[in-house]
């Protein structure tokens, strides 16, 4: 589906433009995205990449992924059946889906690209997305979140009243999004059209050292270490929730706040040190791990320039307005307001492109608005889906993506409808 998506953006981001006038603007948008693609987005992941997989071969190593998986075992088992209950990618996954909670997006991107890697190990048919594959990428491109960081500072710089109102309402869109999504995807993988062909017989020792080892024990005086680290951290968050301007918060809002803020601290503190009391050689673990980092982020730079570009020379063209004014009348006849359709349209195709026009929004309606705390709600709601889509494929060089675009566009559009009813309830006049 990918496929038809993209040729579908490229064409008639081309077409529009010679009927506009801004074939120009097409071909600059298209430049400047390519640009963006591997200068902006993939060399600094690539950074990102090494340090989060060289933590996650230490984790892998320690047996901290393992034990990370076992204790969400019953849960991980009805969503991804085919994968072993001990075998990494589980323990990936949880911390990939973690990240995105707390709002980490510097982790999660790397996480679940490791996931990703795990998954295809247990694949078949190379090129061919799994239905674990495809559940995976359904609950990232609806994650729940906690806090919607971004959203809710560009309310509080817009000099809203209570720019943290909206938490509420976007976690309550963003459950309905992963609901809609897993139910979604696992109805479409049971449908002819998204069947995986027969699978090619695998030699036995193909699939020999899949499953994760026996995690090493850990020396005797560790724990009483790694509780010391703890209690330090427990402390920083107690420091940062007694900050003049968190006291302005909800005692839930303040906790969820640092835990965000003390998250990718701790872990990056906490799997070097639990690895090296299991005796694990963390340097050399380390580097080996973060090698990965710098292969995965070269191999996305194709995948990013073809979705970048697309949704680049679509905007540039005026495909959004355009769609905006064919269907805004219609929408609007069902209680959806037309001022959020470019946003609502934007969202699944481009997080700094919704992040723009989201800004554009609090600015022409006023942050304290409805619509504007509607625009919040979905922006914390839903995800970049084709990006999401885009970027982990392409990491492991997917390209049947069977069913995994229409979940995902039906998370995104319950998120959406979500927002709007709920916004309507709780702000509503």
């Amino acid at each position: 589906m990918l496929n038809y998506i993209w040729l579908g953006l490229v064409v008639l981001a081309v077409l529009m433009g010679g009927f506009t006038g801004h074939l120009q603007e097409v071909a600059n948008a298209a430049f400047e995205a390519c640009k963006t693609a591997v200068m902006n987005v993939a060399l600094p992941l690539s950074g990102v990449m090494a340090l989060w997989l060289g933590l996650m071969k230490l984790a892998e190593k320690s047996g901290l992924v393992e034990i990370l998986a076992r204790a969400l075992r019953p849960v991980l088992k009805w969503l991804f059946p085919e994968v072993p209950a001990t075998h990494p990618a589980m323990g990936s996954m949880v911390m990939n889906i973690a990240a995105n909670m707390l709002g980490l997006s510097n982790a999660a991107t790397p996480l679940g690209l490791r996931a990703m890697q795990d998954l295809e190990k247990l694949n078949p048919r190379p090129g061919t997305a799994t239905n674990a594959m495809c559940t995976f990428l359904a609950i990232n491109t609806s994650s729940v979140q906690l806090i919607p960081a971004t959203t809710v500072a560009i309310l509080a710089a817009a000099g809203a009243k209570n720019p943290s109102q909206i938490i509420g309402t976007a976690f309550f869109a963003s459950c309905c999004s992963v609901i809609v999504g897993i139910t979604a995807v696992k109805f479409f993988e049971k449908l002819p059209m998204f069947a995986l062909p027969p699978a090619p017989p695998v030699p036995p020792q193909e699939t020999a050292g899949q499953e994760a080892g026996t995690a090493p024990e850990m020396v005797r005086w560790g724990s009483f270490v790694l509780l010391a680290f703890a209690a330090a951290f427990i402390f920083f968050g107690w420091q940062h929730a007694a900050l003049p301007e968190a006291l302005t918060r909800t005692p839930l809002v303040r906790f969820v706040e640092s835990v965000s803020y003390l998250a990718i601290p701790f872990l990056v503190g906490f799997f070097p040190l639990y690895a090296a009391l299991c005796r694990v050689k963390v340097y050399e673990e380390f580097v080996e791990g973060a090698k990965e980092g710098f292969q995965v982020a070269i191999r996305i730079i194709p995948y990013l320039v073809a979705i970048i570009s697309a949704v680049a020379m679509f905007r540039a063209a005026g495909g959004i307005d355009l769609i905006t004014k064919t269907i805004g009348p219609a929408l609007a006849a069902v209680s959806f307001p037309s001022e959020l359709l470019p946003l609502a349209l934007m969202r699944p195709l481009s997080g700094s492109g919704a992040t723009g026009l989201f800004a554009e929004l609090v600015k022409n309606q006023g942050p304290d608005s409805l619509i504007a705390q509607m625009g919040a709600t979905i922006m914390g709601g839903t995800e970049t889906t084709f990006y999401v889509l885009a970027v982990y494929f392409g990491s492991v060089t997917i390209r049947r993506t069977r069913h995994a675009v229409p979940a995902g566009l039906c998370a995104d559009l319950a998120g959406i409808t979500a927002s709007v009813i709920i916004c309507n309830m709780v702000f509503g006049r």
